[in-house]
């Protein structure tokens, strides 16, 4: 009966040691200046059973830890510079394959295999998604005074003995969802981390440890990282909630000028957004930061009549408003150089960013107020269109022309189309007109230079104001000239009328494509009359007006085709 027991209980430690294995182990030991200690934890880790493998990060030690711990068999991974413990466990556990990963300092007297194995054990067993290690030793000096008061204070549901313990082992799959801090927050970051995630995480008592004290030097950068991750961690998780009305002001403060910045952003840049919506953002954030911004000052002022160490509440204030100051030259910035390309034109306000170009009209006959402008990608033409040109419509606003309206380049006439659907901003150009323009597939124009591209180029524009069909050549031109306004009557009827930069010269007038007619301009107001038939074609020039397109003289073009 005995040898049946016997036989037992072998079988239940060896399915007990098969189940173990069920599970990886990875050991990661962050090491700085170590050589001294790191082999005596190497020797503990590879000792286990429970253990697959040892990796030491040497985090730009400058003695022979990294030999020492190559020596003791473990895997060694170098950083050139100092970098961490955080960064040095966040290395450990990217190049690690455990589907369990402890983490162990490496200057640690006295670890022995049989304290690695109780970090691991409620892990595998199920117990654990997380094990942290508690353990006797003669201080505690940055737990005690720092880290314990805040936890209590933003995370009063964790009540361990030593939150800021070294040691911890943690499945893979949980520690993939955490944020491993650079420095020495990184082991409170995990155990809030894991706590928010509401994982299971127990304290393993591990009895002494042993290592070297820490200056009161390095105490102050650790608590500053741990009260830092600690903070950090009560913001992201929603454990602070600002409730003065100064903190709440500047928030509101620079809300409204996030809103405003956003809303001129869009206009000029973000398409997706309709104008109007993005001056409504615009408007609403204004208003939004003017409003809180008065409370925000009226606010300072109590506070600071009330302090007592003046230049310290401005030095406060200061650090407070920043935020503020920045989101305001920000906006000014952004406002100042859109404004510095502010261009009056012709009854409409021009304002030319980057990207595109904001046209505010003045004009109450026009249809709309605003648009916004290209830019334009040149593109080649479909198939069977040599004399077609797919415009934009915004492009052929800015070049003060039509569909249906021709232009001449190199001898060959192209007529003006519409863009497919869905091709808003792309240009398609034959390939003929592409090289009288200089122009290549895939340049992008913006809409201040689309009139720059076409300079001097000779359009007929119809101008027709009934059914009959007037043409106007012009010639396209990149800044404003004096000019005049023509007005053709066909029977003392007015048909058409038209402006444009009228220089000394001599005007050829066509009637059905025959020339019937020429009028000369010395910069006076003037009418001609054509005879045609039973006809009588009057046009009147009357000079003053100021224009962006140049009529065509004589040698250079029809200035008026008038069909009957």
């Amino acid at each position: 009966m005995s040898w049946l027991i016997l036989m037992v209980v072998f079988f239940l430690c060896a399915f007990r040691a098969v189940k173990d294995k069920s599970h990886t182990v990875s050991v990661v030991i962050p090491a700085l200046n170590e050589e001294k200690t790191v082999g005596s934890v190497i020797e503990a880790a590879r000792k286990s059973d429970m253990v697959d493998e040892v990796i030491v990060v040497d985090d730009g030690s400058t003695d022979n830890t990294a030999g020492a711990a190559e020596d003791a068999g473990a895997t060694v991974i170098r950083h050139t510079s100092n970098r961490g413990k955080g960064a040095a466990l966040k290395t450990g556990f990217k190049h690690s394959r455990g589907d369990i990963v402890v983490f162990v300092d490496a200057d640690l007297e006295n670890m022995t295999t049989e304290k690695i194995e109780r970090m691991i054990k409620p892990i595998i067993t199920g117990r654990a998604d997380l094990t942290k290690t508690r353990f006797r030793r003669k201080a505690g000096r940055v737990t005690e005074l720092t880290a314990k008061p805040l936890l209590k204070f933003f995370f009063p549901e964790i009540k361990f003995e030593q939150p800021l313990s070294g040691q911890f082992a943690a499945k893979r799959s949980a520690l993939e969802k955490m944020k491993f801090e650079e420095d020495y927050g990184v082991d409170v970051g995990i155990v809030l981390d894991a706590d928010v995630l509401g994982l299971t995480v127990r304290e393993v008592d591990i009895g002494n440890i042993h290592h070297d004290m820490a200056s009161l030097k390095d105490l102050n950068v650790v608590a500053n990282e741990v009260v830092r991750t600690i903070v950090d961690r009560a913001l992201e998780y929603g454990r602070i909630t600002m409730m003065d009305s100064m903190g709440k002001s500047i928030r509101m403060c620079i809300l409204g000028l996030s809103l405003t910045t956003l809303g001129v952003f869009s206009i000029f840049f973000i398409r997706a957004i309709p104008a109007v919506l993005g001056v409504i953002i615009s408007l609403t954030g204004f208003i939004m930061a003017v409003y809180y911004f008065l409370r925000l000052i009226r606010r300072s002022i109590y506070v600071f009549r009330r302090s007592a160490g003046k230049l310290q509440t401005v030095r406060s204030f200061i650090y407070m408003h920043f935020p503020i100051l920045i989101s305001a030259l920000i906006l000014i910035a952004m406002i100042s150089t859109l404004l510095g390309a502010v261009e009056v034109d012709d009854g409409k306000i021009s304002i030319e960013p980057t990207s595109g170009n904001l046209i505010i009209w003045k004009k109450s006959n026009e249809n709309r107020t605003f648009d916004v402008r290209g830019p334009y990608r040149v593109d080649s033409a479909l198939e069977n269109e040599n004399n077609s040109i797919r415009i934009p419509e915004e492009a052929i606003n800015t070049l003060d022309l039509n569909y249906g309206d021709r232009i001449f380049l190199a001898g060959e006439a192209y007529t003006l189309n519409r863009t497919r659907e869905g091709e808003t901003n792309i240009m398609r150009v034959p390939s003929g007109a592409r090289n009288a323009l200089g122009l290549n597939v895939g340049d992008v124009i913006q809409d201040g230079n689309l009139r720059k591209v076409f300079s001097n180029v000779y359009a007929l524009r119809n101008i027709s104001d009934s059914n009959l069909t007037v043409y106007n050549g012009i010639i396209i031109q990149d800044d404003d000239s004096p000019g005049a306004e023509v007005r053709v009557y066909l029977d003392d009827r007015m048909v058409a009328r038209t402006t444009g930069a009228m220089e000394n010269g001599t005007y050829t007038v066509y009637v059905d494509g025959v020339a019937a007619g020429r009028i000369i301009f010395r910069g006076k107001d003037t009418d001609h009359r054509i005879y045609w038939g039973a006809h009588v074609i009057k046009i009147e020039v009357r000079s003053g007006a100021m224009d962006d397109m140049r009529f065509a003289k004589s040698s250079e073009g029809r200035f008026l085709n008038v069909w009957l």
